[in-house]
């Protein structure tokens, strides 16, 4: 005999992992979403909120992808890269870095954040303590959690350039102090660290030998000070460096998604485990082109690199424009990071700004402005704002921001 079961219909959200409900979604993504949904309406919004340059790829770069796909680069490529790249990327290193790496040595992934993210899977087990400075990149702290680590947050401020110090950095580390995590030049505060300054976290490190340093230098070239450092040059803690690069801020080649690493070979093949399930290797199209980025013609960087100081020059002095919005001179990258504390808890008579998101949302829908805010970055009370777009763009968008914060009492 039968017997009828009542049907229970399951809630979805009760069939989604915790690690998934747990994580917070990208803010930079969830702001540009937004922007395309208000352009979708037909109303004018100027994204500041993205970090890709807006230049085309080099031509050189472009007939490389188009001469791979002419010459049948359409098969599985190795994990770990093509050996051609993995060499170019170890020569990238000497050339331009006095670093000394072998080709085993290198890693290739879909972008640095991928590069990152098999470092961290790599060295956190549950409750391990990975050190990020705040400001930080958004996603190191969701990726961290995402390994269920725990992030520990050293807290900066806009008067020190949101530099960390060694002091700092000694205090925050403890037995269960697995990674220090970093990028200079920095996403989302511009600011780098000179040479002198590095070599004291090194004197720091050395003393910890348990602790690894991943230090993410995707933004290299865009370096508005002089010539690029980085910590894996301190041979007293060279064992304990991982270095992440790529070519999307460089090169002007996001969409690409090439990002390396260069880490102790015991690492590095822990890295290629971890890919070899996950992803496989890199798009073959997309690695003969960042082949052809790094052997080939670096002229494009600078002149790059010299527009994006003339624009945070320009942005800087219109910025300077808007009463109680505090700025620093960042040194790199292409990102101001604003202290708009004086604009919380203020309203126009219908929203009342109680946070930095609250502000930014106020400009995308009153100046129509794509910003980001600083609770993303680990910085409440900041906005962050991307000069990786035209003139134009620039001077029309301060401009709005100006006439909408004076809306607010």
């Amino acid at each position: 005999m039968l017997v009828e079961t009542e049907t229970v219909k399951a809630n979805p959200m009760d069939l989604i992992a915790d690690r998934v409900k747990a994580l917070s979604e990208s803010q930079t993504l969830a702001m540009t979403q937004k922007s395309r949904e208000l352009k979708a309406q037909g109303i004018d919004v100027i994204n500041l909120s993205i970090g890709e340059p807006d230049f085309p790829v080099p031509k050189h770069i472009k007939e490389a992808a188009k001469k791979a796909i002419d010459d049948d680069y359409s098969y599985y490529t190795p994990v770990a890269g093509y050996d051609e790249l993995r060499k170019a990327v170890a020569e990238k290193f000497i050339r331009d870095n006095n670093l000394h790496f072998k080709p085993e040595q290198i890693v290739v992934s879909n972008g640095a954040k991928h590069s990152i993210m098999n470092v961290i899977l790599t060295l956190v087990n549950h409750q391990d303590e990975v050190i990020i400075p705040a400001p930080y990149w958004l996603s190191y702290y969701e990726m961290i959690r995402l390994a269920r680590g725990n992030p520990v947050v050293i807290p900066t401020t806009i008067e020190n350039n949101f530099k960390v110090t060694p002091e700092q950095i000694e205090t925050a580390i403890t037995p269960r102090t697995k990674i220090f995590l970093y990028s200079s030049p920095s996403n989302p505060t511009g600011s780098l660290y000179s040479r002198d300054e590095l070599k004291a976290f090194a004197e720091v490190f050395s003393r910890h030998k348990h602790v690894m340093v991943v230090s993410d230098e995707i933004y290299e070239h865009i370096n508005f000070v002089g010539k690029h450092e980085s910590i894996a040059q301190f041979e007293e803690i060279r064992d304990q460096v991982v270095v992440i690069n790529g070519v999307s801020k460089g090169y002007a080649m996001p969409g690409y998604r090439i990002g390396y690493m260069a880490a102790p070979t015991w690492i590095a093949k822990a890295a290629i485990k971890i890919q070899g399930q996950m992803t496989s290797g890199a798009s073959s199209i997309a690695q003969m082109a960042a082949l052809a980025a790094l052997k080939g013609d670096n002229s494009t960087i600078h002149a790059m690199r010299d527009v994006f100081l003339h624009r945070r020059n320009l942005i800087l002095s219109l910025l300077k424009e808007i009463p109680d919005l505090i700025t620093n001179i960042p040194d790199g990258a292409f990102y101001i990071f604003a202290d708009a504390h004086k604009y919380l808890g203020r309203t126009d008579g219908k929203v009342t700004i109680n946070t930095d998101d609250d502000l930014c949302m106020y400009l995308l829908n009153d100046a129509h402005v794509a910003l980001v805010g600083g609770t993303a970055f680990g910085a409440p009370g900041y906005i962050r704002f991307s000069y990786a777009t035209s003139d134009e763009n620039i001077i029309k968008a301060i401009q709005r921001i100006k006439e909408s914060l004076k809306k607010l009492y």
